[in-house]
């Protein structure tokens, strides 16, 4: 028998180096709690989208472009953005993946990111900066799943390539990469302590 897996949805994700991170990360923890005092547009749009957070997507959506330690950071994600095209074989002959969008996420007890993708973008991703212990992950969906139609359950053991539901646990200083058109969400924050992520895209023309 010939069993063939066929278009598959890859994932990519990767850590800094751990003294990198802790260094970079406290320094993204501070710049993040700064630009949340400061950042009047951005509390009200999260007051109205994003209740019990706090997110710079509707208000400073640029931050690589606007402080050098989030161009810093895009440093240290392109790299990997780049060995993830590689992986997917995009043919990128006079062409340039470049950060289009970059902002900042802080999620208070209750904050939660409904299900969605990202338009306009090829890859996109998250770092996390804190992520305390049950804080939740990504939680990303197959992409099939609205033409399942008579398909009858998975088993509760089946490999994760078959899961119609896959969560990437949130780890400080991991990269988490996927193409734009992936929906995904991320579920409630459960816990007291607050999650800190930074989410960003990347396009080509």
């Amino acid at each position: 028998m010939t069993l063939r897996t066929l278009f598959p949805t890859q994932v990519y994700t990767a850590k800094l180096p751990r003294e990198v991170a802790r260094i970079l990360n406290g320094k993204l923890l501070r710049q993040s709690e700064q630009i949340r005092q400061d950042d009047v547009a951005g509390r009200r749009w999260s007051r109205t989208n994003y209740p019990g957070g706090f997110t710079s997507y509707g208000s400073m959506h640029k931050l690589h472009l606007w402080t050098p330690l989030f161009e810093q950071l895009e440093r240290r994600i392109r790299p990997h953005v780049h060995k993830f095209a590689r992986a997917l074989e995009f043919e990128m002959t006079g062409c340039e993946l470049a950060m289009t969008d970059c902002w900042v996420n802080i999620m208070g007890r209750h904050a939660m990111h409904g299900l969605h993708l990202h338009p306009h973008a090829t890859i996109s991703g998250t770092y996390y900066v804190v992520a305390p212990a049950k804080s939740p992950g990504l939680k990303l969906e197959d992409p099939r799943l609205d033409r399942y139609m008579a398909a009858p359950p998975r088993q509760a053991s089946c490999r994760i390539e078959n899961q119609t539901w896959v969560t990437i646990p949130a780890e400080p200083g991991q990269v988490v990469l996927f193409e734009s058109w992936l929906r995904h969400e991320v579920p409630a924050n459960t816990v007291d302590k607050e999650r800190v992520s930074v989410s960003f895209n990347y396009g080509w023309f």
